[in-house]
């Protein structure tokens, strides 16, 4: 199936009369205001974007749009790019293909772009960085991605010289994050999976991250390792000295664990039980009181323990 346009309005179309900086983001939000509709594709015709940076979850939030989508169909089209006969890939709307998919939708709703590789990735990451909730992981392999298609373009337009080429891309990858906040994301993707995962799971912070990112793998995985065994993970101001130790001598894994080890205000032991198995053998014992229930059978049992020693002393 052939599917065309009703309009050739395209970013690079707009890029000969503009005049200003504006993302490509930007103006291919410009360039859909040209639309008075959206193609109707296949959904089998539709690709998601090869090595696309961002998470589609199937949780709460997803579950949601489909409700929404199911109700109201898709509002707002995908925005696609064609890359063969008849397939096209997704820049922007995974959430809402991914949501159609489950709804068993045959057509979806799309605006198609004619866009280079680099342009695609541009505009792949900056229509996603508007979402309210993103993993620093996403952001992480976001900014590597269109830090190096900018490059890509700078090299083929010879737009900068190699010199200043990547101070200024750099600085043009985000309007919300500083250039040194953006090295920092970039800096994120030089961690190991296991590691990115606490991270993005909020157990790791993201300054002791980029300090951790200064280690090896074999390091890293000496780290992952230990965090098991501690259950315990490293302040900015341990990670600090991991990375310090990696960069004089080399981390050991007693290196790690001995930093590891150390008692931390926010990590002092805990003992972790679920409220379940409490409520199998309290199962009257409404949840708000079960902390105050523990603390007095612990109260009640020890006693009971001091009375039989006294006992068995006599």
């Amino acid at each position: 199936m052939a599917i065309k346009p009703k309009t050739k309005v395209y970013p690079r179309e707009i890029e000969e009369n503009n005049p200003t900086k504006e993302t490509l983001y930007d103006k291919v939000q410009k360039a859909r205001t040209e639309y008075v509709w959206a193609n109707k594709i296949p959904i089998e015709y539709l690709r998601p974007f090869e090595n696309h940076p961002y998470k589609v979850i199937d949780n709460e939030e997803m579950q949601n749009l489909v409700d929404s989508i199911n109700e109201r169909g898709i509002l707002t089209p995908l925005t696609v790019r064609k890359i063969s006969g008849t397939e096209y890939e997704i820049i922007s709307g995974h959430r809402r293909f991914y949501a159609a998919k489950k709804l068993g939708f045959e057509l979806i709703p799309a605006f198609i772009y004619e866009l280079s590789y680099e342009e695609a990735v541009i505009a792949m990451v900056d229509a996603n960085l508007q979402r309210e909730h993103i993993l620093p992981s996403e952001k992480a392999r976001a900014y590597k991605m269109k830090l190096d298609a900018m490059k890509s373009q700078g090299e083929r337009t010879d737009l900068t010289s190699d010199q200043v080429g990547p101070k200024l891309a750099i600085e043009e990858i985000s309007k919300n994050d500083s250039a040194s906040q953006v090295k920092r994301y970039i800096r994120l993707n030089n961690l190991i999976p296991e590691l990115l995962d606490l991270v993005d799971e909020g157990r790791i912070a993201f300054t002791p991250a980029v300090e951790l990112s200064y280690l090896n793998e074999v390091e890293q995985s000496d780290l992952v390792e230990e965090i098991r065994v501690c259950d315990a993970t490293p302040n900015l101001s341990q990670a600090q000295r991991l990375r310090a130790i990696s960069r004089e001598e080399g981390l050991t894994p007693e290196h790690v664990s001995e930093i590891l080890a150390e008692e931390k205000a926010n990590q002092r032991p805990m003992i972790k039980m679920s409220a379940e198995k409490i409520q199998k053998i309290a199962p009257k014992i409404k949840e708000k009181d079960l902390e105050d229930f523990i603390l007095k059978s612990c109260e009640y049992y020890y006693r009971h323990l001091m009375r039989s020693r006294d006992r068995d002393a006599r």
